[in-house]
């Protein structure tokens, strides 16, 4: 499973800061750590609408600060790579996949805002490098005509998700995932924008390829992403978490394979014991008998299969009964 640190814009434009997150997420066991690509002037118009976090500073202004030049992008590339991780970016503009292309990274992802961005999705069918598809604010006609316009991209995965931030519990939508899988044929993941790891964890058992969170160093950082990101600590634990599930979905038990549980059924199953003394050739009857445990002579089960029978030699209190015992 590929298990994405998204941390965005978190970086606030500062390079040095960008490569501790890098580090603190190869730490807490990310695979893949993503960034954003943003170039203001080529995405948005100065006075176009902001989310109710931005409330600092305008959106424009924003993007325009934080974004970095080829150089730093080039620098931080070759950073994660060097930490054995995978580069990956959002490009929301033409001009933002040029920049990415000329540092050469090897896939992308395709944000929900730009899920309508025909010009942009086929651009990046063009190149034809493994994608990413983020779902987050499109109805099936809209993700129809996304993936349908990335026919060429053979590594597609589509990633389920819901563009509210926070997510309520009540909207992440998992069943979505299997809608995905049996519409398209192809892999599926799942951004998680929900306070908390749950959902995340949930997704593993809908047989998620990718699963992404926001990493931030402290959710007190300024930014769009900072708020609603796991720390250290927690992303951690939730890739524990996830492995852990990972592990349990991979290896499916067979219910009458009983090897393992051998010593435990010694230890705490019972066996037909002896209640009060039976002499040689005494038919045997249930007021003889009682269960107790250790479990290792006749098993209760088999009781009705001894009343009526013999005593082939005499038989003491607390004795385990044993076959041979009885004719």
């Amino acid at each position: 499973m590929d298990i994405i640190a998204e941390i965005g814009s978190v970086h606030n434009g500062s390079l040095k800061l960008a490569f501790k997150l890098v580090d603190k997420a190869k730490d807490c066991g990310a695979t893949t750590v993503k960034f954003q690509t943003h170039i203001a002037e080529a995405e948005t118009l100065r006075n176009a609408p902001a989310p109710e976090y931005f409330k600092k500073e305008k959106r424009y202004d924003y993007f325009k600060r934080t974004s970095l030049n080829i150089n730093q992008w080039k620098k931080l590339k070759n950073y994660v790579e060097k930490k054995k991780l995978n580069f990956l970016s959002s490009p929301f503009s033409l001009e933002a996949i040029d920049l990415l292309e000329k540092i050469k990274v090897k896939s992308y992802k395709i944000p929900s805002g730009e899920i309508t961005n025909i010009p942009l999705i086929e651009k990046i069918n063009k190149i034809n490098k493994p994608t990413f598809l983020s779902s987050g604010m499109s109805n099936w006609k809209e993700l129809d005509l996304a993936v349908k316009k990335l026919k060429d991209i053979k590594k597609l995965t589509i990633m389920q998700c819901t563009s509210l931030y926070p997510c309520t519990l009540k909207d992440v939508g998992l069943n979505v995932i299997g809608e995905i899988k049996k519409k398209y044929n192809r892999p599926v993941g799942f951004s998680d924008h929900t306070i908390g790891i749950t959902a995340a964890i949930l997704s593993v058992f809908y047989k998620t390829t990718a699963i992404e969170k926001h990493l931030t160093l402290s959710r007190k950082m300024y930014g769009s992403d900072a708020f609603n990101a796991l720390e250290p600590d927690e992303f951690r634990n939730m890739v524990n978490c996830l492995n852990e599930a990972q592990i349990i979905i991979k290896n499916d038990v067979n219910k009458n394979n009983l090897r393992k549980l051998r010593n435990m059924k010694v230890i705490f199953e019972k066996s037909i014991v002896i209640k009060r003394k039976i002499k040689k050739n005494q038919i045997i009857e249930f007021d003889d008998l009682t269960f107790k445990k250790p479990g290792y002579g006749i098993s209760p089960r088999k009781y009705k299969q001894i009343l009526g029978k013999r005593a082939k030699k005499n038989l003491k209190e607390e004795y385990i009964l044993k076959i041979g015992d009885y004719y």
